[in-house]
């Protein structure tokens, strides 16, 4: 007979929500102080999660929205593959709980404190590692057609079993890499972020008992899913369209249309991407994780800054992907600019789709913005012995509340720059220009956000790989506002395409300018 459930009232839970989050951030801080690139280091291209033992994502770190509303799927996976008190896994397979290949997961099973074969939960960290194989340096490559061309896929496989390390499989992932020792330290701080969090579940654990803790985590989520259905339960009735595309998968330029249709019935937020394109030839497909992360964001949004991210957000969605969809990708199907760009229009579309819902039912006081810049702006430079990958941010949208932030990464992404000291001190580039690009957000009552100019000289030769998106359609405005700058691209002086790959000499200059946002409200006159 089960024991029986406990209650709590709004400051125990309070006290409680605010701790698990703060395990989390521990996490995340531990992984940033002990990676050795720059990417994980400084970018903090990485986040952290915890898990109760049936799987449910209890907190987040503030991290990145693309890997966090995806990491429940990491977990589910290992789950599948029969992980055992003790056992680490590390994966990356789309197919299997992954995203793209350069986000290697790592997921600790944790281990009773007294009990060693019993499992009381999860502590899982996801970091986009600067390369892992594949065609190009960076592992992020132009014109890609096979998953088999992005790098080294791994499945859920186990490297500590039951607290043993298992070395062979870390020595096959790190014989498929350029810089195998980068990518050897940056692992290592996967690692010990996974212990502390299982420390810290664990004592938690001990702290409050086994009922106790469960029964705060069943209220927990609980009452997150509570906050957002009384958000959603005001556009009851609610149906709105929307609609936008990527401009190219690398392989063409015809645009890859999106297509998002949003209901509200039931405090439940229905989106059916039917007549969303077909999964394409290059590598804009994304698996259906990363719909769910676009909607777990856009959903998030919605509500008070108050409600906790966790389980029950999703427990408000639900999602009609079809079987042949670039949203939906199946092996062989390439990815790597999925996870960063397709992600992003799906989350424009979804914003846009729940505006127009929500005029549908009269509610005009919600805060959704205008687009922001839409993309990541993904740009990798690398030789023999180096790879050096990073986005870029741009203008946000604006809103009813004000101005969109100029120069913020958007949507989908959420991590830093990387500073220009420790740029140059790791790699042979020089950063000759990184400033505000004036005037690009669009105009309106609220002005969006304005984008960033960089310009990066290389000192030897180098391959120079770009996966942008508003390059031709500018990020539009809302309620009367004007659309954003596009971006540009260029080398030289010379305009390049939205994704490209290109040989760099020793001198030359790779400049991107990053889009705006979209205004909001008509121009005072």
């Amino acid at each position: 007979m089960s024991a029986p459930m406990l209650t709590f009232d709004a400051l125990e839970l309070t006290v409680f929500s605010q701790g698990v989050a703060m395990l989390a951030e521990e996490m995340g801080g531990l992984l940033e102080r002990s990676s050795i690139s720059p990417n994980i280091r400084e970018r903090r291209d990485a986040s952290c999660a915890l898990f109760d033992a049936a799987g449910r994502m209890v907190a987040q770190a503030a991290h990145i929205p693309v890997h966090l509303g995806a990491m429940p799927e990491s977990v589910a996976a290992v789950r599948a593959a029969g992980a055992q008190a003790g056992d680490v896994f590390l994966l990356n397979d789309p197919s299997h709980g992954g995203s793209h290949l350069p986000d290697l997961t790592m997921v600790e099973v944790i281990p009773h404190p007294h009990e060693p074969q019993r499992v009381i939960g999860y502590a899982a960290v996801r970091a986009h590692h600067a390369d892992v194989g594949g065609i190009s340096p960076g592992s992020m490559p132009f014109g890609a057609t096979e998953l088999y061309q992005e790098g080294i896929i791994v499945p859920p496989v186990r490297i500590e079993v039951q607290g043993m390390p298992n070395r062979d499989v870390l020595a096959l992932v790190l014989a498929n890499v350029r810089t195998p020792a980068e990518r050897e330290g940056d692992l290592s701080a996967q690692r010990a972020a996974c212990a502390a969090g299982r420390r810290g579940w664990q004592a938690l654990f001990l702290r409050m008992g086994e009922t106790m803790l469960q029964s705060a985590v069943d209220a927990l989520l609980d009452y997150t899913e509570r906050r957002v259905r009384a958000r959603l339960a005001l556009l009851d009735g609610a149906a709105g369209l929307a609609a936008d595309a990527l401009e190219g998968d690398g392989v063409s330029d015809a645009p890859i249309p999106v297509v998002i249709a949003a209901a509200v019935r039931g405090a439940t937020l229905h989106l059916d991407l039917t007549g969303t394109s077909p999964a394409v030839r290059g590598n804009v497909n994304a698996p259906p994780a990363v719909v769910r992360a676009a909607a777990v964001f856009v959903l998030r949004v919605l509500c008070d800054d108050d409600v906790p991210v966790n389980d029950g957000v999703a427990r408000a969605l639900h999602l009609v992907i079809p079987d042949d969809c670039v949203a939906n990708a199946k092996r062989p199907s390439a990815v790597a600019a999925g996870n960063v760009e397709l992600s992003q229009r799906l989350t424009d579309v979804c914003f846009a789709a729940l505006a127009s819902a929500a005029a549908s039912v009269g509610v005009h006081d919600l805060v959704i913005p205008a687009c922001g810049q839409g993309t990541m702006n993904n740009i990798t430079l690398g030789a023999p012995g180096w790879s050096f990958y990073e986005t870029l941010g741009g203008g946000q949208g604006a809103s009813r509340r004000g101005p969109g932030p100029d120069a913020v990464h958007v949507g989908m992404s959420n991590t830093r720059n990387t500073p220009v000291e420790s740029l140059e001190r790791a790699y042979p580039l020089r950063v000759v220009e990184y400033a505000v690009r004036r005037g690009s957000g669009g105009a309106g009552q609220h002005h969006g956000g304005d984008g960033v100019v960089r310009r990066y000289q290389t000192l030897v030769p180098c391959t120079a790989t770009l996966l942008t998106e508003r390059r031709k359609v500018a990020p539009p405005g809302a309620h009367g506002g004007h659309a954003g700058a596009p971006g540009r691209n260029t080398l030289n002086g010379e305009s390049l395409p939205a994704k490209t790959r290109v040989t760099m000499n020793a001198g030359d200059v790779l400049t991107l300018e990053t889009p705006g946002g979209g205004g909001w409200g008509v121009v005072p006159a």
